[in-house]
């Protein structure tokens, strides 16, 4: 393992620590947890308070959709796992308004057994809590058992819209009711070329061969769905864009939002490759490219890779989209026109 970092198992914890130091105007720590951050204004008086969490390594999901448009508060675990039920209960109570709590994360058993305890608990102290988890990896489950599915990237596109949507001061099941609808109108599917090493373990979470590449392989290293030879930028974007596509069951005329993300170790160039090809199947498909989001919006610590989003947009979607919001990790909210 060869890594900047001190001690492995104060990864998490330093972190954080640096985040706060870097950013005290924009975040601050939740009373009573060293795991959790929320919003520096927290709680927001007249919005629907919004909590995420999960392993930390995923930079900046989730410790980088924190701010005014986006989310309210965070809870996080070590590298790859999932944060406690206690900072999940001391971030949902220092960011409640009296509006009621949307909890937006990832489909992952330990998230999902985390964030129901701390729920209860919530609501047994009078906080009314709602929850939406994101699933948009296309290979991790069939269409008829999309509940099963992981999260990937697709987690960016409910962050943004459900945030701008409590923004607007709506009531929790109006923005509960947008999240869920992002979700069902986001798939994404990527592609690993290199494994990534977890601090604390000290080894990789899987090997692979020089001129290997795999497939719908997961944000955390789950398995994908084909390993084989290393194939060009515009062979990898054609079979990611032409399956998310067909999942989405897209037609000619239909609008869409695209995210073509880094997992932690692509250059920017590579990116941009593969977005061109994406950009030819789309066109070839007659469906119409509004907004395009390039760079790195869920990592997986120094995996090398890509996974290529899409979001089928309606008119307040969109609106939702092209919203103002802030965080240090995202400090000039830009669309692509």
């Amino acid at each position: 393992m060869k890594k900047i970092l001190n001690h492995p198992e104060a990864f998490a914890d330093e972190t954080i620590e640096g985040i706060l130091l870097a950013h005290p105007h924009h975040l601050k720590r939740a009373p009573g947890t060293p795991r959790g951050l929320v919003r520096a204004d927290a709680p927001v008086a007249g919005q629907v308070a919004i909590a995420t969490g999960g392993g930390s390594g995923h930079i900046p999901v989730f410790l980088g959709y924190v701010g005014p448009g986006l989310l309210h508060g965070v809870s996080i675990g070590n590298v790859f796992s999932s944060p406690s039920v206690e900072a999940m209960v001391a971030v949902t109570k220092a960011i409640h308004a009296g509006t009621g709590v949307l909890y937006l994360y990832g489909n992952y058993g330990g998230d999902i057994m985390n964030f129901d305890m701390s729920a209860e608990l919530c609501e047994a102290e009078g906080v009314e809590v709602k929850s939406v988890r994101v699933r948009d990896d296309v290979v991790s489950a069939p269409k008829s058992a999309a509940e099963k599915r992981r999260a990937v990237a697709g987690l960016f596109f409910a962050y943004k819209i459900a945030g701008a949507k409590a923004a607007t001061g709506a009531d929790l099941a109006a923005v509960t009711a947008t999240a869920q609808r992002v979700v069902e109108n986001t798939c994404s599917m990527g592609v690993a070329l290199s494994p990534c090493t977890i601090p604390a373990v000290g080894k990789p979470t899987f090997t692979i061969g020089e001129d290997e590449m795999e497939l719908g392989m997961g944000i955390h290293g789950e398995a994908g769905i084909e390993r084989g030879r290393l194939k060009t930028a515009d062979e990898i974007a054609q079979v990611m864009t032409e399956r998310v596509l067909a999942d989405l069951s897209f037609r000619s005329g239909d609008q869409v939002a695209v995210l073509v993300n880094g997992l932690g170790a692509t250059p920017p160039e590579e990116l941009y490759l593969l977005f061109r090809k994406a950009h030819q199947v789309l066109a070839g498909h007659g469906v119409q490219i509004q907004r395009v989001f390039i760079g790195e919006y869920a990592t997986s610590m120094e995996m090398a890779g890509a996974s290529i989003s899409l979001l089928k947009l309606d008119a307040e979607l969109l609106s939702l989209l092209d919203a103002p919001a802030y965080s240090p990790f995202l400090p000039q909210w830009r669309s692509a026109r």
